[in-house]
């Protein structure tokens, strides 16, 4: 079962707590701090897998989670935890399911790209002796998990792509010039997923895949539509199949401009691609016809092949013209995708103060990562908390806003009590 698009869960593992402990040894009454460090949580890591074919197996596992980093004991740091590594298919294109941004596009072997980082473990009290603060009676928890809710979205990589109406002779052409086999019959829509064949012709070897046809109407969704659109884009050549003899008696002339349209509405890029055109299934007619039909083509401007899959007539000159683009297109160093998003820039790690109708709220993954690293049933921690709010300037700001002694403050799912006094 082929499957390009499914959703998923994924989060990294929290960090694990420091440890509040002192010295204890025989005749040394007076032991200082020594608390350990907490283990850090293990990050969720995808990686691009030349193996992997489909999403499929994630219809199964929807859910993953990275370890957690283990709490310090006395003076021992926690262990941290391990990172889950998922593997995918290349080609996959990571996007966040509730804005739609795109946040990673693994397009080679081996890409890694770190989804969830995992939360760095806290600080044991030995960390936190100061000339000042000699003593400290507190240590910080670790820092919370990342979650995503992700889109995972395949776009096969190929050399070829080829296109065309259905049944053009999409299949029946992959499967004589690979060791592909696809299904194949006289009817409409045969192939509904594609088809991919590697072909071996003199001293090259290139990927090929046989998309879906296509109808009028397919770049707004008609028929299959988008579902296999997108997959053209990432092909270096086009190869637009064009059926001389259709069973409707249709133009083939204006079944190959009916294509040429939905691709360019699609996206116009892909009209800048290499193309060529196959004129299918010669077999059938006369050399004259055949002859008259090539010519007409020809006035696209495009290169013109009449082909027999069946047969094999004219498959070793289309091979040749197939070899001989791919070298060009490779030495010119165009990407494999044409067409590439631009990966979202994650905005810095700011914060901002809100004044709302029940009081203050604080935003930023900054700010609320230190409350939630903060044991906020330590007077001790609290008070070195709000120092650090008044160094970076959280304090002053609702100052300005108006904040008064006794007002509410939010901080994710924290509720304070603002207070200038420490």
């Amino acid at each position: 079962m082929f499957l390009d698009e499914v959703v998923i869960e994924l989060e990294s593992g929290r960090g694990g707590d420091g440890a509040v402990t002192f010295h204890r040894e025989k005749h040394v009454p007076r032991g200082g701090p020594n608390g350990a460090d907490g283990g850090r949580g293990g990050d969720v890591v995808l990686i691009a897998d030349h193996h992997k074919r489909t999403l499929y197996e994630f219809t199964y596992q929807k859910r993953f989670q990275a370890e957690h980093g283990e709490k310090a004991v006395g003076n021992k740091n926690g262990k941290d935890g391990k990172d889950l590594e998922i593997r995918v298919p290349i080609g996959t294109l990571v996007y966040d399911d509730e804005t739609g941004d795109l946040l990673f596009d693994l397009s080679a072997d081996g890409m890694t790209a770190t989804v969830c980082r995992g939360g760095k473990g806290g600080f044991g009290n030995l960390h936190y002796v100061s000339s000042v603060r000699q003593v400290p009676k507190f240590g910080q928890k670790g820092a919370p998990e990342e979650s995503l809710r992700a889109r995972l979205e395949l776009k096969l990589l190929a050399d070829v792509g080829l296109v065309g109406l259905p049944n053009a002779g999409k299949s029946t052409l992959i499967g004589a010039i690979s060791a592909a086999k696809p299904k194949i019959g006289a009817y409409p829509f045969t192939t509904i997923v594609p088809n991919l064949g590697v072909v071996a012709h003199r001293d090259q070897t290139f990927v090929v895949a046989d998309m879906p046809g296509l109808i009028e109407g397919a770049s707004e969704g008609v028929g299959l539509g988008h579902q296999f659109l997108k997959h053209i884009e990432r092909t270096r050549v086009l190869v637009h199949l064009v059926d001389v003899l259709p069973m409707d008696q249709t133009d083939p002339v204006a079944n190959f401009k009916i294509v040429e349209k939905e691709l360019e509405r699609y996206h116009a890029d892909l009209c800048s691609k290499p193309r060529l055109v196959a004129l299918t299934k010669v077999e059938l007619v006369d050399d004259e016809l055949r002859e008259l039909m090539a010519g007409e083509f020809e006035t696209f401007g495009l290169p013109v092949f009449c082909i027999s899959a069946v047969t094999g007539y004219g498959l070793p000159a289309l091979l040749d013209a197939l070899a001989s683009t791919l070298v060009e297109v490779e030495e010119r160093g165009l990407p494999p995708a044409a067409i590439l998003r631009p990966v979202t820039v994650q905005p810095a790690d700011d914060w901002e103060v809100v004044r709302t109708s029940e009081g203050y709220e604080l935003y930023g993954k900054r700010i609320l990562r230190m409350v939630s690293m903060t044991d906020l049933e330590n007077d001790e921690a609290v008070m070195y908390l709000h120092r650090r709010l008044v160094r970076i300037g959280v304090i002053d700001r609702l100052r300005e806003l108006g904040a008064e002694e006794g007002d509410t403050v939010f901080a994710g799912t924290f509720v304070f009590t603002y207070t200038d006094e420490l």
